[in-house]
């Protein structure tokens, strides 16, 4: 499918010097590999949110507590 987009004159610059390097002629690939990654990268992070609200409740308190504990002397400890 055809469609216009809006990029800034050096993003455009860019997309040909890759292209050509590839030896394509136009960027259109491009283009589409980078809204491929943009989509996977998306249903992954989504699908990252959906599994930790799905664990929403899944600790007791006690369990919360030792849990947010560790988490941060781990954050201690790497700084």
């Amino acid at each position: 499918m055809r469609t216009t987009i809006e990029i800034a004159d050096g993003q455009r610059a860019r997309l040909l010097e890759i292209a050509g390097a590839r030896g394509e002629k136009g960027y259109s690939r491009l283009v589409q590999e980078a809204i491929e990654l943009f989509l996977k990268e998306r249903q992954r992070k989504d699908g990252m949110v959906k599994a930790a609200l799905a664990q929403r409740g899944a600790l007791n308190d006690d369990e919360a507590d030792e849990f947010e504990a560790r988490i941060q002397q781990i954050r201690e400890d790497w700084r």
